[in-house]
């Protein structure tokens, strides 16, 4: 399915309906995916958890404040990350701002904030202008921040954010993996809070060697 029909799809199936929680024993193919062959994971002892998202996704922007709660209860044998989508170059300019805010050391004080301005605040992003007037405001240095975003780092991150896109089947965001074997799609969590319950089911799988 095109990526933004999906995106625009899980607006239903992301919204906070606390009588579509997950089921007690999540099933394959229906509440979650699995791949086979399991793909390789880089969190070596730990189970690596991927949040697939887009800056542009609405649903991936209401996400984030349950993710900021979810993720420190996480147990300390668990490696969550995020992956930036990429189906095509907007995804990807997209994605060389989060790790561009990553390679200098900015991602944990503009993550939450990127979100803000784009979907609270109206700022069009794409408008390299008034991006650069956004990041002037947060206090970013606009010339460091294009010889980053232009590096050869940040682009093979975006390249290789591309290739997980396509290597964990990934149509559409948000979606979760686990473990390099399970995906978790909107449609499929039924609700924001259902995602995060089928990852925690699938992190006690992925821990028993399943």
């Amino acid at each position: 399915m095109n990526p933004r029909r999906r995106t625009l799809l899980a607006a239903l199936a992301l919204a906070p309906l606390p009588a579509l929680a997950q089921p007690r024993n999540p099933t394959v193919g229906v509440d979650y995916s699995e791949l086979r062959p399991a793909l390789p994971t880089e969190a070596s002892g730990k189970v690596e958890v991927l949040e697939f998202f887009w800056y542009g996704c609405p649903h991936c922007y209401t996400l984030e404040p349950l993710l900021e709660k979810w993720i420190p209860r996480l147990p300390a044998d668990v490696q969550f990350q995020r992956v930036p989508a990429v189906f095509n170059d907007n995804w990807a300019r997209d994605a060389a701002v989060y790790y561009t805010f990553e390679a200098l050391g900015l991602l944990e004080r503009l993550h939450r904030p990127y979100f803000d301005a784009i979907h609270r605040d109206r700022v069009n992003t794409r408008d390299q202008s008034a991006r650069n007037d956004w990041l002037q405001k947060n206090g970013v240095d606009v010339k460091r921040f294009e010889e980053a975003y232009k590096s050869f780092g940040v682009q093979s991150k975006v390249r290789r954010a591309q290739q997980l896109s396509v290597a964990y089947r990934i149509d559409g965001t948000p979606a979760l993996a686990v473990q390099g074997r399970y995906t978790i799609s909107a449609e499929q969590g039924r609700t924001q809070q259902g995602m995060l319950g089928i990852a925690d089911y699938l992190i006690g799988v992925a821990r028993k060697g399943g």
